[in-house]
């Protein structure tokens, strides 16, 4: 299996299919590279250059107790962007990837990448502030950490109806089969316990507005209006208008797991804009 070694020894796993522009995929705060089940593979097919990898912590990728953090994670994704010798990419950032993307952005700047794409991220900024009034309190992170770290299995399978299908979802009527559902809810299990909790402190308390205001490429912003994970309001709204010339697409009644439910259409948006 394919491997790269980062700065601090840490190895990551990672995927390379198909030839063409490279894209490579940033995804959600607590699942690996499985999660492009139906994108890597489909946008390979279709000739673009697809690679995907398991963040640190998650996946079969090494566990290491620190690392959490965007900066550390930017510099996972150039060492991996390095490695493969990659040029005009573009970046994929679904969730808490979008935080890595501007984060590597910000950090190591643009000269490698083309364009990127922000699906359901979690940027600008999640928690409530003085100036970030409507964000959420960080009671809400404080719940999330505590019920990880009493039964993370009944964590994940409790928000498994909210992240398909929606606030109120019944998880036995999701737009996906249950038997997908269950599988994908499981890849999030496939972590360290410390990985799972430290991603989401990252991903909740870390400003980005800065990191975001700093994008000067070519941007696509797809959410779902019905995220609970990234709310839209929250999220997408706040992020198009601090990228000059970034384009939002709203998905009417998307939740957050959008890459399995509106896996068609997602598809081709990016395949669009990445020029294939």
């Amino acid at each position: 299996m394919p491997f790269l070694t980062v700065k601090d020894g840490t190895q990551l796993f990672y995927n390379d299919w198909g030839t063409g522009r490279p894209v490579v995929f940033l995804g959600t705060a607590m699942m690996n590279s499985r999660m492009w089940e139906f994108q890597a593979p489909r946008l390979a097919q279709r000739g673009l250059r697809c690679i995907t990898y398991d963040r640190r912590g998650f996946g079969r990728s090494d566990r290491p107790w620190e690392g959490y953090d965007y900066d550390t994670l930017a510099d996972d994704l150039a060492g991996l962007i390095d490695h493969l010798g990659l040029r005009e990419i573009t970046l994929v950032g679904y969730a808490m990837g979008g935080g890595e993307a501007v984060r590597y952005l910000s950090r190591h700047g643009s000269g490698r990448v083309a364009r990127l794409a922000l699906v359901s991220s979690t940027t600008p900024y999640l928690m409530r502030a003085p100036d970030n009034s409507d964000g959420l309190d960080l009671a809400v992170f404080e719940q999330i950490a505590d019920g990880m770290t009493r039964d993370r299995a009944r964590f994940v399978a409790e928000l498994t109806g909210p992240f398909f299908g929606g606030p109120g979802a019944d998880p036995q009527d999701l737009p996906i089969s249950s038997e997908l559902a269950h599988w994908l809810a499981q890849t999030a299990l496939d972590s360290s316990p410390r990985a799972s909790v430290e991603v989401y402190r990252t991903l909740f308390t870390e400003d980005l507005r800065e990191d975001v205001r700093g994008v000067d490429l070519p941007t696509l912003i797809v959410h779902g209006d019905g995220d609970m994970g990234a709310p839209f309001e929250l999220c997408a709204r706040k992020t198009a208008p601090l990228i000059p010339g970034s384009r939002l697409v709203v998905y009417e009644g998307a939740a957050h797991g959008l890459f399995a439910t509106h896996a068609d259409r997602l598809n081709e948006e990016l395949l669009a804009f990445a020029g294939a």
